[in-house]
C-alpha cells in the first residue's frame, strides 16, 4: 500500500476500535484526543481511560493530538468517528483551504440536527467539500467484538470502487473482512434508519415482548427501511446497492438483537419506564437513534413514504406518547 497519514477525530468505543484495527495493521495513525488529560493518561497505561478500557495499544504508533487543526493539517486520511451531534463542534476552526487534498472516511451513523444533513453535505455546504474524495465506514460490527479481535465486517462506499478498494486495505486484519460499494448515500441513511429501529426493538425488549414479536417486528422494519431507501434513490437519482448484503440487512440484525447496542439499550429503559433524560443520563453514551428519528421525520416531509414504525418511535421519544399504547397501534400493522 502507498504510505499515508491517517488521522482520526473522535475518541468513543467506536474511534478507538477503528485505532484499533489500523495500527493492527501496522500503520501509524494521529488521534485527536479532546482533552489533555485523557492523552496523558492513554500515553502512561496504554488503553482509553473511558471506552474499551481492555484493549491497549502500542503508543508508539500513536501520535496523540488535542487540535484537530494539527490533526488535518498531518494526515491525508481523516476518519470523522465522532456522534452526529457533535460534528461542528469537533470541526470548529477547520476551513475548506484545509482540506484540500484529503480524503475524508465517514464512521458516522448519524444525520446532523438542526441542517437534518448526512455528513457529506454538510462537508460540501461548510468546506466545498468533494464527493469523490468521501467515503464512509459501516458495518455490520461492534466496538466490543472489534476490540475482542471476534470477526467482524467492514463496509466501505465511495463513488470510485478502485479508489474505495485502496482505502479498505488499510483496515483489513485476521478479525477483520472487508467489503466495498458505490452506494454512498443508500448506506448513510440505513446506517441512520437501523438506529431508529434497534431503540424500537429495545422499547419492545422493555415492554416485555418476546421473540416471537421481535423477529416480526425487525423484517416489517426491513421492509420499511427499504421503502425509505428506495424513495432516496429516486429523490437522489443514484443507483442502490442489493439491499439484503450485510451493510444493509446484517446491520440491521446486529443492532437490533445485540446487547452490545446502544441503541437497543437506550430503547430497553423507555420501555421500562425510563424519561428520556434519565435513559441518556443512565446510558452515559450517544444513542443515535433518539436524534436520527427526529431527522428522519424531517426529511421524509418531502418524501413522503409511509413509515408507521419509524413515526410511531418519534411519537414515544418527541411527543410524550406512552410505549405500551404507541406499540399497540404497531403491532396491528405488522405483516
Amino acid at each position: 500500500m502507498e504510505p499515508k497519514k491517517i488521522g482520526i477525530i473522535g475518541s468513543g468505543s467506536w474511534a478507538t476500535a477503528i485505532a484499533k484495527i489500523v495500527t493492527d495493521n501496522n500503520q501509524t495513525i494521529n488521534w485527536w484526543v479532546r482533552q489533555v488529560a485523557n492523552i496523558d493518561y492513554f500515553t502512561k497505561r496504554h488503553h482509553n481511560p473511558h471506552y474499551l478500557r481492555n484493549t491497549y495499544f502500542d503508543v508508539s504508533k500513536i501520535n496523540f493530538l488535542s487540535e484537530v487543526k494539527q490533526l488535518v493539517a498531518q494526515s491525508d486520511i481523516i476518519i470523522i468517528a465522532v456522534p452526529s451531534i457533535h460534528i461542528e463542534a469537533s470541526l470548529n476552526g477547520i476551513d475548506e483551504s484545509m482540506l484540500k487534498g484529503k480524503q475524508i472516511i465517514s464512521a458516522v451513523k448519524g444525520v446532523i440536527p438542526k441542517h437534518n444533513i448526512l455528513l457529506h453535505e454538510f462537508l460540501k455546504k461548510e468546506f466545498n467539500f468533494s464527493l469523490e474524495q468521501y467515503y464512509t465506514l459501516l458495518g455490520p460490527s461492534h466496538a466490543e467484538e472489534v476490540a475482542a479481535e471476534q470477526l467482524s465486517y467492514l463496509t466501505f462506499s465511495g463513488i470510485d470502487l478502485k479508489a474505495t478498494e485502496l482505502i479498505s486495505k488499510f483496515f483489513e486484519t485476521e478479525y477483520i473482512n472487508v467489503r466495498v460499494n458505490n452506494d454512498v448515500i443508500g448506506v448513510q441513511y440505513a446506517g441512520v434508519a437501523k438506529n431508529i429501529y434497534a431503540l424500537g426493538a429495545g422499547i419492545a425488549h422493555g415492554l416485555e415482548y418476546g421473540d416471537n414479536f421481535l423477529s416480526v417486528f425487525i423484517a416489517n422494519a426491513a421492509n420499511e427501511m427499504q421503502q425509505l431507501l428506495k424513495s432516496i434513490k429516486q429523490q437522489e437519482k443514484v443507483d442502490l446497492v442489493t439491499y439484503d448484503s450485510s451493510v444493509y440487512l446484517g446491520d440491521l440484525l446486529v443492532t437490533c438483537y445485540s446487547l452490545h447496542s446502544r441503541n437497543r439499550t437506550f430503547g430497553n429503559m423507555i420501555g421500562k419506564g425510563y424519561s428520556v433524560r434519565a435513559a441518556e443520563l443512565e446510558l452515559n453514551m450517544v444513542a443515535e437513534g433518539y436524534n436520527a428519528s427526529k431527522c428522519i421525520m424531517a426529511i421524509n416531509k418531502n418524501n413522503q413514504v409511509a413509515l408507521p414504525i419509524i413515526t410511531a418511535i418519534y411519537g414515544i421519544l418527541w411527543e410524550g406518547h406512552d410505549p405500551a399504547e404507541a406499540f399497540k397501534s404497531i403491532e396491528n400493522i405488522l405483516v
